[in-house]
């Protein structure tokens, strides 16, 4: 039983089959309790946990997963091909947009730890907390990170993005479509374009292009940033 448990195929199924699961169950209710990555995130640490497999093992089985995850960062290029449309005339106050956030969102973070103690190598785990999982793990390895914590970060900064993104942006005044989308899409990476899918094309059109860009900055300014101004 325990070799079942532990196994390459019993592991991913169950993966796939838990955020399956809540893919459906979101879609029926949009509850955000049956996030389908919550559900699988959450649902899997309790399995782990409850079975005693440790996450050495899990990453080991599910490599297929992250196999997937690196064609999606290939994806990226054409999701930037596809709205070359939407930058035409554009290209400077995108661009600026990006850096802006991009160093916003490493220093924030990075200085709110720093200020409740944490050490270089938690800063360095958490830095590229906005930009989707297969760059951020890229960028924080050869920073020394922890990527286990960095997976953590990611998912947590996804989750709130896509369920308080919307409410926040609202509050802040911006009805924008591309607004909205390109704010959900740079700052929520992946949770977030599937949150302005929902509200719209426009908004997840704008959302995708926010998200490749905002990865491939952060993957060309992290270094930069975390030598000089951390």
């Amino acid at each position: 039983m325990r070799e079942l448990l532990e196994s390459d195929l019993f592991l991913l199924t169950l993966t796939v089959g838990l955020y399956c699961a809540g893919a459906l169950l979101y879609r029926r209710t949009r509850l955000a309790l049956f996030h389908p990555v919550l559900l699988a995130f959450g649902g899997m640490i309790a399995f782990l946990c409850l079975c005693g497999i440790d996450y050495a093992r899990y990453r080991e089985a599910t490599k297929l997963l992250d196999f997937g995850l690196g064609l999606s960062v290939v994806a990226l290029g054409y999701l930037l091909y596809e709205q070359s449309e939407q930058m035409q005339g554009r290209m400077l106050p995108v661009f600026a947009s990006v850096v802006a956030g991009c160093v916003a969102g490493v220093l924030s973070v990075v200085y709110i730890a720093r200020w409740l103690g944490a050490d270089r190598v938690i800063l360095n785990s958490i830095a590229a907390k906005s930009v989707t999982a297969p760059i951020a793990l890229a960028v924080t390895e050869p920073l020394g990170g922890i990527v286990a914590l960095t997976s953590v970060a990611v998912f947590i900064v996804g989750i709130f993005g896509s369920l308080a993104g919307v409410w926040i942006l609202g509050m802040a005044g911006v009805s924008d479509p591309q607004a909205r989308g390109f704010a959900l899409g740079s700052a929520a990476h992946g949770i977030g374009t599937a949150r302005a899918v929902e509200l719209g094309a426009v908004e997840g059109a704008l959302s995708g292009l926010a998200m490749a860009l905002m990865g491939i900055t952060t993957a060309l300014l992290l270094p930069l940033i975390e030598r000089f101004l951390y």
